[in-house]
């Protein structure tokens, strides 16, 4: 929680807060073969949060200088393995994999973040002067777990139909990433591809297979992504994993995509920041019907039924490519995002972690 002192008979000063943050992931690009979707929004949202007087303590270890040899140590503290005084901490909620973090210490192959977790979870929400956020960013915390229930507990969840006792904590939208957007400039980008879909295949067939795959067997198109079992799309092309930086350059080649979401997600309106990383390049977001809150992301003109309908809105989409239309329908998606601004995701949270014990 962010308090002030008297720092004089007429001035108040901000006391400074320690602030720990334990995340599985990067702050910068990170390397390719790892499924850290948060790369997209996780250092704007931790500067956010920390501003310029508030000091960020991230409690796993820091992948970034580990293995991407990046190295942020000016500008934050990591602390992997012991227990800080902290006044608030945020846990990116993990969860178990087996043969990756579900074995022993030590064991090839293991990593640590889960028994990390393990212990940051107990120790903090038992800490009487400590408020705890699990942000359950894949949707994994089960509705009935215990720690729920914990006193000096908050969850925040994407989804717009959040867990009962749960906070909305959307996917945080970059403010200087909006504020740069322009629609005019986008609109008039070459755009070669008119059909792609950056990102993994977990828990996404069904909606490949009714949305994405009949509209790509007519239309020249991409996948790239981690796709182990591609053998019931043979006309399909994928390309593989692509590194951080190139989903970036793969939208910002392409008319359109379709938000491709597992049921856990859909059934709640849990969005990911595929949504707006792709508008961002101009890459205009078709949301499946069946998405709750589907008018919440994107205008009704993107909202489509089956692949048929992905098929129709590519063939306007290109009719109007380039002109007027096409800017005003790329602004109108940005307006979209102003609700979930990085800014104002920073605020719930700080309200949410502000509620008594």
């Amino acid at each position: 929680m962010i308090r002030t002192v008297l720092a004089g008979p007429y001035h108040r000063r901000a006391e400074k807060v320690r602030i720990g943050y334990s995340m599985w992931g990067f702050l910068g690009s990170g390397v390719v073969d790892t499924p850290d979707g948060a790369r997209a929004f996780r250092r704007s949202f931790v500067d956010a949060l920390a501003g310029d007087e508030h000091e960020m303590v991230f409690l796993q270890k820091n992948r970034d200088l580990e293995e991407a040899g990046l190295d942020l140590t000016d500008r934050f503290v990591w602390n992997p393995s012991g227990l800080p005084a902290l006044e608030t901490v945020v846990l990116e909620w993990r969860w178990p994999l087996p043969g990756r973090n579900t074995t022993s210490c030590g064991t090839p192959g293991h990593t640590c973040d889960l028994h990390r977790q393990a212990e940051l979870l107990w120790h903090y929400a038992a800490a009487p002067r400590t408020t705890l956020l699990i942000w359950d960013l894949d949707r994994q915390l089960p509705s009935d777990a215990e720690v729920r229930r914990l006193p000096g507990v908050v969850v925040g969840e994407f989804a717009l139909a959040h867990t009962v006792g749960a906070h909305h904590v959307p996917c945080p939208v970059p403010d200087e990433a909006l504020d740069r957007a322009d629609p005019v400039l986008l609109a008039r980008r070459r755009r070669a591809t008119p059909l792609v879909y950056v990102g993994n295949q977990y828990d996404r067939d069904d909606h490949f297979d009714t949305f994405f795959a009949p509209a790509a067997r007519v239309v020249r198109h991409q996948v790239a992504g981690k796709w182990p079992h591609i053998s019931r799309w043979p006309h399909l092309t994928f390309s593989g994993r692509a590194g951080f930086a190139d989903v970036a350059r793969i939208h910002a080649g392409a008319l359109a995509t379709v938000l491709l979401l597992p049921s856990r997600y859909r059934e709640v309106g849990h969005m990911t920041s595929r949504w707006w990383e792709s508008l961002f390049e101009g890459c205009l977001p078709l949301v499946p019907a069946d998405v709750y809150g589907a008018h919440s992301f994107v205008p009704k003109e993107l909202i489509v039924n089956d692949g048929r309908e992905v098929l129709e809105r590519i063939g306007w989409l290109q009719g109007i490519a380039g002109t007027r239309e096409h800017a005003a329908t790329i602004a109108t998606c940005l307006s979209f995002l102003e609700p979930f601004r990085c800014s104002a995701v920073t605020r719930t949270v700080l309200s949410a972690m502000e509620k008594p014990r």
